[in-house]
């Protein structure tokens, strides 16, 4: 007696995605617990929906950081803060709309410091340098309307990261804006990679 027979071999692949661990909760509490992170909170989810419904245009900046210890382990610390974008900034916008140079395309310089004074528009520069060197970031967009940029700056010390700003230069330069935010811890051969993001919608 013949036998026919047909075999159809199956498979099935799943993919997932596997996200770095978040901060510890007592982070995430004491860094949001603080009266101008309380603000660029409203500012983010109550003014800017108002302004746009009221068709305003108005810019309005967001820093995240993941934290890559000496292991190659990450911890992502999410969102660090809303706003501040500079008066310095601002001003520097108006002189290029004036007389435009190179330097417009150059906000892509993270720097990180230890300094804790509340962000002001005020600010010019890191307020106490971590003595570590800008990272030069990698610039794109998120969206149409937003201009993003991400670098990592390694660190050879131990130290705690409490501030952060994005400037148009290697050193020096113009401050788009300061954030600052509850201590980030790092120990040598850490490096956090900061992301930032400026929203700069078209009024209606």
């Amino acid at each position: 007696m013949g036998m026919l027979g047909k075999v159809t071999p199956q498979g099935k692949l799943q993919a997932k995605k596997i996200s770095p661990p978040r901060a510890p909760i007592t982070w995430y509490l004491r860094n949001w617990s603080r009266w101008p992170a309380i603000k660029g909170l409203i500012a983010f989810w109550v003014t800017r929906p108002i302004a746009r419904w009221f068709g305003l245009a108005i810019m309005i900046g967001k820093l995240e950081a993941v934290l890559i210890r000496v292991d190659g382990s990450r911890v992502n610390y999410g969102i660090l803060g809303y706003r501040v974008v500079t008066t310095a900034f601002v001003n520097f916008v108006v002189d290029q709309l004036q007389a435009e140079t190179s330097e417009f395309g150059d906000f892509k310089f993270h720097d990180s410091g230890v300094g804790v004074t509340a962000a002001n528009i005020t600010d010019t520069d890191i307020e106490t340098t971590d003595g570590e060197s800008r990272a030069t970031g990698t610039q794109t967009e998120d969206d149409a309307d937003d201009y993003q940029s991400v670098g990592t700056i390694s660190y050879t010390t131990t130290k705690a990261i409490t501030e952060h700003i994005l400037a148009s230069q290697a050193t020096g330069g113009t401050a788009m804006d300061r954030t600052v935010f509850t201590a980030i811890n790092v120990v040598n051969g850490d490096s956090i990679q900061f992301t930032y993001t400026i929203n700069i919608p078209a009024g209606s």
